[in-house]
């Protein structure tokens, strides 16, 4: 697994955020049973950036905890099965899959975990798992599937033991 991270702003998460982001990739990568090596883009940035970001790519005019861009068009959420055939969804010199981009508010980690009332650890893994659920075409737009991912984010971060 290929993890291209990069972090802006001045904002310090207090914990090690790439290698922590590196534990939970591969965990959702496990988790979902990716047949693939896989590269992943993370950006850890300001609520200024991501702001910018949210109303450029969203057209929501406010700062978000995080946004993904899946690189993949997934036939049916989670199934890898169809990518055989999809040379463009692979690195050419790596042959890894190229999942997609992550881009993280360090200000909205610290904020929402002190509102939630949990560790910033864990509202960072949190983010993470979520998204990568988001690169292999999960949603949450319906209720069950709102539920859906609600129960593999757990799942994840509880085979981590990365709880509340």
């Amino acid at each position: 697994m290929t993890l291209n991270y990069e972090e802006e702003g001045e904002v310090k998460i207090p914990v090690d955020c790439e290698g922590l982001a590196k534990e939970v990739i591969e965990a959702a990568l496990d988790y979902a049973e990716c047949p693939y090596e896989a590269e992943v883009n993370l950006l850890l940035t300001t609520d200024e950036e991501i702001h910018q970001m949210n109303k450029e790519h969203r057209g929501i005019d406010r700062p978000t905890d995080v946004l993904s861009f899946p690189m993949v068009e997934y036939e049916e959420a989670g199934q890898f099965d169809f990518l055989e055939d999809q040379y463009d969804c692979f690195h050419p010199e790596t042959g890894e899959l190229l999942l997609g981009d992550i881009v993280i508010s360090k200000d909205r980690v610290i904020a929402q975990a002190e509102e939630y009332g949990h560790e910033i650890k864990r509202e960072y893994a949190f983010l993470i798992a979520h998204s990568m659920l988001h690169l292999f075409g999960y949603d949450h737009m319906e209720e069950e599937e709102r539920k859906t991912m609600e129960r593999m984010q757990n799942e994840i971060l509880n085979a981590l033991n990365i709880v509340r």
